[in-house]
């Protein structure tokens, strides 16, 4: 397999989650060995995707670099993980990635319109050796090594619209298109309520989130039965994609968030829990159906 890229650049301009104002996002091509950039053009500023340069996890994955800051990562780079692009340079004029509808399905289109660009460089995969975990009291997010591609989520919320879901994906483009990008972020109106007293959350509404109340959901319907697991998925893919490269193993979790993913992407590098390959000609087709 060689390297990915986009063929033409693609913009759309969308609402940011938390401060609630207009931002323009802008996805380009990248020559091969570039990596994932994301670029703050009202700051003249460049941050690499790279764990050592997440800032804070506590609402979304927050990336930084000389006191600039990118917020809610994570939605846009599931799906830039999701067709296996190595080389891109995302930019944006505000603090925040558009929120757009609360799933990554806007993002999915966007590189359906961009198109698919395959660069002469080999593609280099990150193969887990061995099993890291962390934990925090009954939570924990894991990655082992296995011969393919999978995420592994359980939940569970003492609240009658969610309970306990678990939802195992078998990961390739076309399951994420079809079983995790149009799952919607979603959060609790007392929560809301709050995070706007403090000058949070003021982008969100029914648009862009499933909003529950004590007793049900406040938006018309689900997309899924299991919208919430299957978005805590799509959360955690692009969590991972802080590993640099498209990984070869699988991942578990029960109740993990941004936090423990980032502790688990650092964990992986600090205990070399990996080899680098690019996939061999016996692995190639395999691999090839997955990103097809």
């Amino acid at each position: 397999m060689k390297q990915r890229t986009i063929q033409k650049p693609v913009e759309v301009v969308g609402i940011g989650l938390h401060k609630g104002v207009p931002v323009k996002l802008r996805l380009e091509p990248l020559a091969e060995n570039s990596g994932i950039v994301f670029y703050r053009s009202d700051k003249g500023i460049s941050i690499p995707l790279k764990p050592e340069n997440v800032v804070d996890t506590k609402m979304a994955t927050v990336i930084g670099k000389d006191g600039v800051v990118i917020s809610t990562i994570e939605h846009l780079m599931s799906a830039v993980y999701a067709f296996g692009i190595d080389n891109l340079r995302i930019m944006v004029d505000n603090d925040e990635v558009p929120i757009l509808d609360g799933s990554a399905i806007s993002f999915v289109m966007m590189i359906k319109e961009a198109g698919i660009k395959e660069l002469e460089a080999p593609k280099r995969f990150l193969r887990i050796t061995k099993e890291v975990e962390i934990k925090d009291g009954n939570k924990f997010a894991k990655i082992s090594p296995s011969k393919n591609i999978s995420f592994d989520f359980e939940i569970f919320f003492d609240h009658p619209m969610i309970g306990d879901q678990k939802y195992h994906f078998n990961f390739s483009t076309k399951n994420y298109i079809e079983e995790i990008a149009r799952a919607r972020t979603f959060g609790f109106l007392k929560e809301v309520q709050y995070l706007r007293s403090i000058g949070l959350a003021l982008g969100g509404s029914l648009e862009n989130a499933i909003v529950l109340d004590d007793k049900g959901i406040l938006n018309e319907n689900l997309r899924f039965p299991d919208e919430f697991v299957r978005h805590k998925i799509l959360d955690a893919i692009g969590d991972m994609s802080l590993l640099g490269a498209n990984f070869i193993g699988e991942y578990q979790a029960f109740a993990s968030g941004h936090h423990l993913n980032h502790l688990l992407t650092l964990k992986v590098f600090e205990e070399e829990a990996y080899e680098i390959i690019s996939v061999s000609s016996k692995e190639e087709l395999a691999i090839a159906k997955v990103f097809s």
